[in-house]
């Protein structure tokens, strides 16, 4: 992809190998750091994209700051709320970290769809068509003041004929790639990892939080079947869309369990601290018949300073409900527009924190249509109890992640081709010898 600043592209992790993983979620609601260590698994079950064990040393979080809809606002808030929330991870995981995987959840995230197609004359497919043609897709630029964060080649075609995985070796007169680019802002994806910078880090990468969480709350089989992941955080909700195993679609709305808040705050005239209470303890996205006779307490904001005050149950329902179902119709009006209609066969998996509310599950189900489920963090040990919830998905998804950054394919650099087999091996020698002697 040509753009004019590119994140760093996370080294995927070797197959056999041991390693230490530092993930850092920059949210709106709160900054989470999890030091992992992760080993090579003795058995891989087909189409699993979860290569190694992951075994969580330490976790620090704490309520973010500086952060607002996933946008860094105020750069020495945020380095603050990064440096305590690393020094919290390390002190448990007793080692120091100099590098963390970050995920990206503001900056407009979105989808660009790119296709190229190269002549084979007639003979078997070779790795230098595959590599070309691959190259040729990643070539085209992207739109003005956009980054990639993913690059995901998500099928390729041979005489028309869609839906080839592997087309090695086969026979055809001309190979198609079809390349779904994840991208941002560039400015908002800058920002974010200069406020990790400043906390004396390096970014080995940034990811998508929808695709990172999908990563986490997902079987294999369903994203393989199809399956939209709604990842709901505070300052945003966004999706990653799966079909044939791979991230397909990815879009977000700044629409979040933040709104919310701030919704019960004015319908209440109650204190930020005292609807955030409501929403996570009393809210609900659905009315129940004994709503009417429960009451909330809280406190009053008016003319006359602050007092305790109550109101009936369904009158916090009345609040919460129509920005529940104000989301998920955007969700679904943008999904259509993308060529995703709702259908009785869809699935749906629901993860962030906000998807944690009453009722968010069932005014999915009936806005969005299908199969519902609320996600959380799978395949990843030592989670503590409080952290194996769908607030913590993005997080977990981190530490997966590595496993699968092999699948991406991004422009070689200048001077730089694809290198496979003997041929790469011997130019890795030469370039090798080239700079040390």
């Amino acid at each position: 992809m040509k753009s004019e600043l590119v994140p760093p592209r996370l080294k995927p992790l070797a197959p056999r190998r041991s390693a230490t993983l530092a993930a850092l979620d920059v949210g709106t609601s709160k900054i989470a750091c999890l030091i992992a260590r992760v080993t090579p698994a003795r058995e891989i079950a087909p189409n699993d994209w979860r290569s190694h064990r992951v075994r969580v040393l330490g976790i620090g979080h704490q309520r973010s700051l500086g952060v607002k809809h996933g946008l860094v606002i105020d750069m020495d808030e945020a380095e603050r709320a990064i440096r305590q929330t690393v020094d919290a991870a390390e002190r448990m995981a007793g080692i120091q970290i100099d590098h963390v995987i970050v995920t990206a959840s503001g900056g407009r995230l979105a989808s660009e769809h790119f296709t190229a197609k190269r002549a084979i004359g007639g003979r078997e497919v070779a790795e230098t068509d595959i590599h070309c043609v691959l190259e040729a897709s990643a070539a085209h630029h992207l739109h003005r003041g956009r980054v990639a964060m993913h690059s995901l080649p998500t099928g390729f075609s041979l005489d028309g004929t869609a839906g080839i995985r592997e087309p090695k070796d086969m026979i055809g007169e001309e190979l198609g790639v079809d390349l779904h680019v994840a991208t941002c802002d560039q400015a908002a994806a800058r920002n974010l990892m200069l406020a990790v910078e400043r906390a004396h880090l390096r970014v080995e990468g940034v990811a998508a939080a929808p695709y990172v969480a999908a990563l986490s709350v997902l079987e294999p089989d369903e994203a393989e079947m199809g399956v939209v992941v709604v990842d709901m955080g505070a300052g945003s909700t966004s999706l990653s869309v799966f079909a044939g195993g791979e991230m397909v679609h990815l879009d977000a709305v700044t629409l979040g369990g933040h709104h919310v808040t701030m919704d019960i705050a004015r319908g209440l005239d109650a204190r930020l601290v005292d609807a955030e209470r409501l929403k996570t303890f009393h809210g609900s996205a659905i009315s129940s018949s004994s709503d009417e006779r429960e009451t909330v307490s809280f406190v009053h904001v008016g003319e006359h300073g602050h007092h305790k005050a109550h109101a009936p149950k369904s009158h916090l329902v009345r609040i919460i409900r129509p920005r529940i179902e104000e989301t998920f119709e955007f969700l679904r009006d943008r999904l259509g527009r993308a060529g995703y209609p709702a259908g009785l066969n869809r699935r749906i998996v629901l993860t962030g924190g906000a998807s944690q509310l009453t009722g968010a599950a069932e005014s999915a189900r009936r806005i969005l249509g299908g199969q519902v489920r609320v996600g959380r963090p799978m395949g990843v040990e030592g989670l503590p109890d409080p952290a194996r919830t769908p607030a913590f998905a993005a997080a977990a998804g981190l530490l997966v992640y590595p496993q699968v950054a092999g699948r991406e394919y991004f422009e070689p650099r200048r001077g730089e081709r694809a290198a496979t087999g003997t041929d790469g091996y011997m130019r890795r020698v030469g370039r090798w010898l080239k700079e040390s002697f």
